[in-house]
C-alpha cells in the first residue's frame, strides 16, 4: 500500500472517529427549558405550579422513551415575580442568559417585558397568557416575536363564549327566571376585557340577553356581604363573578349560599380550576359554574393523563395548567425531532406548521397571532381546535357541561336553584 493511500485511510479513519464522537456528544447534551415560575406572592401561585406538575410530566415521559432523537430533555425553573415588570425580565433574562432552547411559561400577568426578553434573542417562547394585548403585540410585529406563541386563545372568548353557552342551555331546555346578566367585575385589564366582551355578546344577541348591573370590586375583596345583597337585589336570572383568584371565589361562594339569589345561575370566571377553590369552599362550592378556554378534556386521552397525573400528583387536581403546561412540552418536543434546538428560528417554523392534538385539544399556529381556534365560538370542527369548556361541581367535583361534543354531566340545578 502507498504511503499516500495509507495517510488516506488513517485520515479517513480520524474523521470518522471524531464525526463519530461529536454525533455521541450531541446525542448526550440535554436540551434545557426554561419555566419561569411563582413561588410566592398572592395571585397565581396555584396556576404556576399547575403548570410546572404538567411540564415536568412531559419531560419524565420524553426522557423515559428515549427523549428527543437520544437527547434529553431538562428544565431549568427560577422563582419570578408576576406583579412588577422588574421582576418578570428578571426571571425571563436569567433564563436566556442560561442558555435555554425554549421558555415555556403558563402565563405572565404583564405580558410584554416577557415578550421582549424573549425576542431579544429569538428564543421559542410558549405562554398561556390568553391575552388579547399579547396577541396584539405578535400581529403588530411579526418578525420580532416570530418565535413567541400563545398556547390558547384571548381572553375576549370567555364572554363570547359564556354568552352563547347560556343560548346553548336555553335551547337545550334550561329555563331562566329572566333574561338579565348581572357582572361582578374586578378592575385588572384581564377581568375588565371578559367583561366588556361579554356585554358586547349581550348586546349581540338580539334581546334573547339583557345587561343587568355591574358591580365593581377591588382585589382583595375583604367582605363579600355587600356584593351578595346587590346581586339578591338586583334579582337577576345570570350571575357572572368576573374574577379569577380561586381563593377569594372560595370565600364568595361560602357568603353567597348562605343569602343566594333563588334561582339565578352563578358562574365564576375561571378560577375555580385552581385547586384551593375545592379545598376552601367546601360543600359550598355545589352547583357553581365556571369556565376556560382551555383544559384538560374528558376524553380517552383526557382522562389517561387526568389518571396519571393524580397518581404522580395526589389530592385535588388543576383541570387547565396542568394540561397546557404538559401539551407545551410535547409541542416542543415534536417540532425539536425536526429542527435543531439551536436554530430558533427553525424550531420556530416548525411550531408555527404545526397541528398537534393534546389532552387540551388540537392546538394550530398558523395565523397572523400564532395562537389556536377556540370552539364552539371560533370553528364549528370540534377537532380543529380547543374547545371552550364549561364546568360545574357535581358531587365535589368538576365536571364539564358544554360543549356537548365533551361534556361528561348535564347541567344540574343548583341547591339555590
Amino acid at each position: 500500500m502507498s504511503m499516500n493511500r495509507r495517510q488516506f485511510l488513517a485520515a479517513t479513519a480520524a474523521t470518522a472517529l471524531v464525526a463519530a464522537g461529536t454525533a455521541r456528544a450531541f446525542a448526550a447534551d440535554t436540551i434545557k427549558i426554561g419555566v419561569p415560575t411563582a413561588k410566592s406572592g398572592p395571585v397565581g401561585v396555584a396556576d404556576q405550579a399547575d403548570w410546572l406538575n404538567g411540564v415536568t410530566m412531559a419531560v419524565e415521559e420524553i426522557n423515559a422513551a428515549g427523549g428527543v432523537n437520544g437527547r434529553m430533555l431538562e428544565t431549568s425553573v427560577v422563582d419570578i415575580d408576576l406583579l412588577t415588570p422588574e421582576g418578570t425580565v428578571a426571571a425571563f433574562q436569567k433564563l436566556v442568559e442560561g442558555g435555554v432552547q425554549a421558555l415555556a411559561h403558563s402565563f405572565a400577568i404583564i405580558p410584554q417585558p416577557a415578550m421582549d426578553v424573549a425576542a431579544s434573542n429569538g428564543v421559542p417562547y410558549l405562554h398561556g397568557n390568553t391575552s388579547q394585548a399579547s396577541l396584539d403585540l405578535v400581529k403588530a410585529n411579526p418578525q420580532k416575536y416570530r418565535n413567541i406563541f400563545q398556547i390558547d386563545v384571548a381572553e375576549t372568548y370567555y364572554g363570547a363564549g359564556f354568552v352563547k353557552f347560556l343560548s346553548n342551555q336555553k335551547a337545550a331546555g334550561w329555563k331562566p327566571k329572566n333574561n338579565r346578566v348581572h357582572i361582578v367585575q374586578e378592575q385588572i385589564g384581564y377581568t375588565q376585557v371578559i367583561s366588556k366582551a361579554t356585554q358586547a355578546a349581550i348586546a349581540a344577541s338580539g334581546g334573547e340577553w339583557e345587561q343587568g348591573p355591574i358591580t365593581d370590586i377591588q382585589f382583595p375583596v375583604q367582605d363579600w356581604t355587600p356584593v351578595v345583597q346587590a346581586l339578591k337585589e338586583a334579582d337577576c336570572g345570570v350571575i357572572m363573578i368576573d374574577h379569577w383568584v380561586a381563593a377569594e371565589l372560595a370565600s364568595f361562594a361560602q357568603a353567597f349560599v348562605l343569602d343566594p339569589t333563588p334561582g339565578a345561575l352563578v358562574y365564576l370566571q375561571y378560577g375555580p380550576s385552581q385547586p384551593e377553590f375545592l379545598d376552601l369552599a367546601g360543600e359550598a362550592a355545589e352547583g357553581f359554574i365556571w369556565g376556560s378556554v382551555i383544559g384538560a378534556y374528558a376524553d380517552e386521552k383526557g382522562k389517561a393523563f387526568r389518571e396519571a397525573y393524580k397518581a404522580k400528583y395526589p389530592g385535588t387536581m388543576g383541570m387547565v395548567y396542568t394540561g397546557s403546561g404538559y401539551d407545551t412540552i410535547h409541542i416542543l418536543a415534536e417540532a425539536w425531532k425536526t429542527a435543531d434546538p439551536a436554530d430558533f428560528d427553525a424550531v420556530g417554523k416548525a411550531i408555527k406548521a404545526i397541528k398537534y392534538r393534546g389532552v387540551c385539544g388540537t392546538y394550530t399556529f398558523a395565523n397572523d397571532t400564532n395562537s389556536p381556534l377556540s370552539y364552539p365560538t371560533m370553528t364549528d370542527d370540534a377537532e380543529d381546535a380547543q374547545a371552550h369548556l364549561i364546568f360545574q361541581v357535581q358531587d365535589g367535583e368538576h365536571k364539564i357541561i358544554s360543549p356537548d361534543s365533551h361534556k361528561e354531566s348535564d347541567l344540574k340545578p343548583a341547591p339555590w336553584m
